[in-house]
């Protein structure tokens, strides 16, 4: 008896492996043939497989991250690059006959690459195609497409008025799609909060091809999931409908840097009370990087304090000497300009670049990439800052941005949106690791540093649970594999999104009770529904 169920076992694990095999690209285009794509001419436009001679072009456009562009980075057997609302029913006709998981890429900086890759067969629909902006200045308001980036939507704002803008991030290559769905924060989060509290409407397709085009026909808990809970998990968002906020004419941006021996850490710790209190149209992020020291070989911490504030460099001034009197800003520090080319500025481009070059969607300067996030709730002692300062040169590749918070992310409750890090946070931090040297060991090295000062940090950031950014999206934390379960979604789920979590996870077992829509750091379900599941 025991032989027999053995040998049973073993034709199972056989048959689901040889299941398994027979989802290959030549099988996927037959059933996106079968299914009939509309219009049924464009299925060679649209179904790029590996034997396409355009596939590794249309899979690489938009992976801004070496980590999962390497040859042995599993690859889709399709990327579909959908054109309107019908070929995406198709392409979701094929997971479910199929049972093929399917990956969602609008800007493709998913950190970890869950957008692009994946253990199990995968296809990939590419919003790319999806970039349709429509500012309407009179109603204040804009429907952006999901695969169009916020650097397009700065542009089509900026196209047509100078004092309105929108609250988004600081990458102009960002898509939509990805970066709403997690919260999206940037310069004038004290100002007006974060993109998704500035999103009105939107639009989505479930797992079965219905289409929800507004905020009433999906729901109110649909809709508010997919604002800060992460959009891949529910459903293919279409689209935000989002309100403009007002901006001056002209705004003013300032970098002043201070290493140790010039007195940065005096500068940071009246940093920490001053960012998250000041006048809310004042946004100062202070970037923490490795420079060469005064010896030769000798290695010391730059503290860069990069500011902009909603107004004429007057203003700034006063505001400044009045709370920060310490930095000793200078009228010669600042540059006066327009919000839309402050977005510029942000970005690292030269003074005097056209902004057109917003409208340049591919990421020219590719780099092997690492992201981590903490949040800080309480003033870093003295002590504890100069030791953050050594630990930075000792670890040396780690930079470290931290945001203030204050003014108007204190006053959105915490589960107004599913991003829960409001009121009670003095600043985020982003840790950031680049590199551009190639090599399983060298990946090793940087990623252990990553970690190495990530740990270090934990006296001094959130606890139980220790918070992190969905945006900065971080497999450490957490990872449910190809089949998250809720106990296992919860130990990362608690901590993108604290006591929402549980909210989002009753959403997704009412909207996708089969977790149709899953990858490693998904919302799950509280209990699947027996019936066939996606592999």
């Amino acid at each position: 008896m025991k032989n027999i169920l053995v040998f049973c076992l073993l034709l199972l694990s056989v048959s689901v492996a040889t299941s398994q095999s027979l989802i290959d690209s030549a099988t996927f285009l037959q059933c996106i043939i079968r299914q009939g794509l509309n219009p049924p001419d464009q299925t060679s436009e649209v179904t790029y497989i590996p034997t396409n001679s355009s596939f590794t072009t249309i899979l690489r456009r938009r992976i801004p991250n070496l980590r999962f562009d390497k040859p042995t980075t599993p690859k889709p057997i399709a990327v579909v690059t959908v054109k309107n609302w019908s070929q995406i029913g198709t392409a979701l006709a094929c997971a479910r006959e199929l049972s093929v998981q399917v990956r969602i890429r609008s800007g493709g900086h998913d950190f970890e690459g869950l957008s692009y890759t994946s253990t199990v067969p995968f296809f990939v629909i590419d919003m790319f195609s999806f970039r349709s902006i429509d500012v309407n200045i009179t109603e204040g308001t804009a429907w952006v497409d999901s695969g169009a980036t916020i650097g397009e939507l700065y542009y089509r704002i900026a196209e047509k008025t100078n004092v309105f803008g929108f609250p988004a991030g600081l990458c102009p290559t960002l898509g939509v799609g990805g970066h709403f769905s997690g919260g999206g924060y940037g310069t004038m989060m004290r100002k007006y909060g974060l993109s998704v509290d500035n999103v009105v409407g939107s639009g989505i397709i479930d797992s079965n091809g219905n289409i929800y085009t507004d905020r009433v026909s999906m729901g109110e808990d649909l809709f508010w999931a997919i604002r800060g809970g992460g959009a891949a998990s529910f459903g293919i968002v279409l689209g935000y409908r989002i309100r403009l906020v007002p901006v001056p004419e002209r705004v003013t941006v300032f970098t002043v840097g201070k290493t140790v021996g010039e007195g940065a850490l005096d500068l940071i710790m009246k940093w920490q009370s001053f960012a998250y209190s000041t006048d809310r149209n004042m946004f100062v992020k202070l970037s923490l990087t490795i420079v060469n020291g005064a010896k030769p070989g000798e290695k010391t911490v730059l503290a860069s304090f990069v500011g902009m504030y909603l107004g004429g460099s007057g203003k700034a001034l006063n505001v400044m000497n009045r709370d920060f009197p310490e930095l000793n800003l200078k009228r010669t520090d600042c540059t006066e300009m327009r919000w839309v080319d402050s977005v510029l500025f942000w970005a690292g481009y030269p003074s005097g670049t056209p902004t057109s070059v917003l409208l340049d969607t591919t990421v020219s300067n590719k780099l092997f990439m690492k992201r981590k996030s903490d949040y800080v709730k309480q003033p870093i002692s003295r002590i504890g800052l100069d030791l953050i300062l050594k630990k930075l040169v000792e670890v040396e590749k780690v930079e470290m941005n931290w945001n203030p918070y204050g003014g108007r992310m204190g006053e959105v409750t915490n589960s107004r949106t599913p991003f829960p890090h409001r009121a009670g946070n003095l600043f985020n931090i982003e840790y950031l690791i680049d590199w551009s040297e190639a090599g399983e060991n060298v990946e090793k090295d940087y990623l252990s540093r990553a970690r190495e000062m990530h740990g270090f940090m934990t006296p001094y950031v959130s606890s139980n649970p220790r918070e992190a950014y969905l945006n900065y999206r971080d497999l450490d934390i957490g990872s449910g594999g190809n089949s998250t379960t809720y106990e296992g979604g919860k130990v990362y789920g608690a901590k993108y999104f604290k006591e929402n979590f549980e909210r989002l996870v009753d959403i997704k077992s009412i909207y996708d009770e089969i977790n149709f829509w899953r990858n490693e750091q998904s919302i799950p379900v509280r209990k699947l529904k027996s019936t066939t599941r996606i592999t």
